[in-house]
């Protein structure tokens, strides 16, 4: 399982990049999300998988009894998640309000954003 998940991680960030090469200003956000996900995937690989194990101390014991799920990871990958879509918000309202002033998503014509098109606004 942990091979298959370290796969998948690989795919994304693969497939992440790639986008994020891409000229258009959509693919570039699916990259970012994609990136987002695989850096969110790796972190809980990297966590250990259990399956079925608390991630708390038994009542009565003095400390945890291997195997135990570590809540630490998760918590990341909480944190993580809110902080991504921040960052895709973020973008997409950026990359809208580039489009409406430049009239493009192409990411090559957008050479200065100091040339605007005639008629554009400001």
């Amino acid at each position: 399982m942990t091979v298959l998940l370290a796969l998948l991680v690989g795919v994304l960030y693969a497939g992440g990049i790639y986008l994020i090469l891409r000229r258009s200003m959509v693919k570039v956000i699916f990259g970012l999300i994609l990136l987002g996900h695989a850096a969110n995937l790796m972190i809980f690989t990297v966590g250990r998988l259990t399956k079925g194990a608390p991630a708390f101390v038994q009542e009565g014991a003095s400390g945890l009894a291997e195997p135990y799920a570590d809540p630490l990871p998760q918590a990341l990958i909480l944190t993580a998640i809110v902080i991504g879509f921040g960052v895709q918000a973020f973008t997409i309202v950026l990359f809208k309000r580039t489009y409406q002033t430049l009239g493009t998503e192409d990411l090559d014509e957008m050479t200065s954003t100091d040339r605007l098109p005639p008629g554009g606004s400001s």
